[in-house]
């Protein structure tokens, strides 16, 4: 009996043991890293999609060009940072009777932080706001501004060095983007890459 209940109070403290490291390990918040080392001070980084698109229900909004400019900073130990620019070039729909006229980012800069999702890395941007307007005198939303606001998260994957949003990613991190009182889709991939003294060095998110 005395050997069993050893066994048995081993096994609990083992247990317990396990579960904290997972607790520890679920609980603990993701930063910046440059050469597998925790960024130290600020550093600015540009991402770039080659295509991305915002998709109002029943119109798609593509730009060749969507690229954002963030500054990133690890403050307590977490990942944040600051979005001050992103231009939007080339955009077109995919509806013959709709043109962009306009389309721009409001209201910066917009703060990020990262997160974890599961197993993944994220990084949630908040406070968007993109005023879109269209023309076209046929087009159901001809000179009409459309403005997208919420929030986005988007998975970070360390070997490509890249941040992917999409409706998966939106649903998995809780964040949402609306427009004309509807939620919207937001497709891209954004290569990312440190523009100031870590220009070339690895970027990983951990």
């Amino acid at each position: 009996m005395r050997t069993k209940a050893k066994a048995l109070t081993g096994a609990l403290a083992a247990l317990a043991i396990l579960a904290a490291v997972f607790a520890a390990s679920a609980g603990a918040t993701p930063a910046w890293k440059f050469e597998t080392k925790s960024l130290e001070g600020t550093e600015v980084v540009l991402g770039g999609a080659i295509e991305s698109s915002m998709t109002v229900p029943g119109l798609t909004t593509k730009c060749e060009n969507f690229l954002y400019k963030l500054t990133i900073e690890n403050a307590s130990g977490t990942g944040k940072g600051s979005l001050t620019e992103m231009p939007l070039f080339n955009c077109t729909t995919n509806s013959s009777a709709c043109t962009v006229e306009t389309i721009g980012a409001e209201k910066l800069p917009w703060a990020s932080h990262l997160t974890t999702v599961s197993t993944t890395p994220y990084i949630v941007i908040e406070g968007v706001k993109v005023g879109i307007l269209y023309g076209g005198e046929e087009c159901v939303l001809g000179e009409t501004l459309v403005t997208v606001t919420g929030s986005a998260g988007g998975s970070i994957d360390n070997a490509k060095e890249t941040a992917t949003f999409n409706a998966s990613t939106l649903s998995a991190s809780k964040t949402e983007l609306k427009a004309l009182s509807q939620k919207i889709e937001w497709n891209g991939v954004f290569p990312t890459e440190a523009f100031q003294i870590h220009r070339e060095q690895a970027l990983s998110v951990s």
